[in-house]
């Protein structure tokens, strides 16, 4: 009984650990480099007859190139707002309209921007640990719960908490190897 308790403890630590990897993850890909990706706008909320709806409910997007996108919005009345909503985020992009789709350019980086860009995926990757580690926390309270109240024994405990801290530094480790994969993305040209 007391080993599938802690069983459902760490599997449920694992998950929540996943998780944790997974939206990190996402947040490196919101992160521009120097290619086209529409994980850079596809979040960006769009004012479309008076609700905030993110972009990608609202159009299409393709890369014809690798610095250029396209923005298809399925209907075209909303084509102003998309236009927009693209003009007022923080990208420092252009958008150009041709009445049927937005094309946007997206200009070589500089090399201050690359650095800032560093600073901002490495603050993102911390927020990650933090997180993986929030689950570790997390799961040792439920673990040392357990202990008082059932017959978890001592050395059961100290297994479990093992355990749990080889799967916190698998999931550290995905997201310092995650970093280093995106780091490399933004540093080259």
């Amino acid at each position: 009984m007391s080993s599938e308790l802690i069983e459902v403890v760490t599997t449920d630590a694992t998950d929540r650990m996943a998780k944790a990897v997974a939206h990190t993850r996402s947040e490196f890909a919101g992160v521009r480099t120097g290619r086209a990706t529409p994980a850079l706008i596809e979040k960006l909320p769009v004012e479309y007859y008076g609700s905030e709806v993110p972009l990608q409910q609202l159009a299409s997007f393709s890369v014809p190139e690798a610095r250029q996108l396209l923005v298809t919005p399925f209907d075209k009345g909303s084509m102003a707002a998309v236009e927009r909503a693209i003009q007022m985020s923080d990208l420092g992009l252009n958008p150009s309209n041709d009445g049927v789709t937005i094309r946007l350019v997206f200009p070589p980086l500089t090399a201050e921007r690359r650095a800032e860009l560093v600073k901002v995926v490495k603050s993102l990757a911390e927020d990650g640990r933090v997180s993986v580690r929030n689950a570790r926390r997390a799961a040792r309270r439920d673990l040392e719960e357990l202990a008082d109240t059932s017959d978890v024994s001592d050395d059961d405990l100290a297994r479990a908490n093992k355990d749990l801290d080889k799967i916190t530094h698998s999931y550290e480790s995905q997201i310092s190897q995650a970093l280093a994969q995106k780091e490399r993305e933004l540093l080259e040209d």
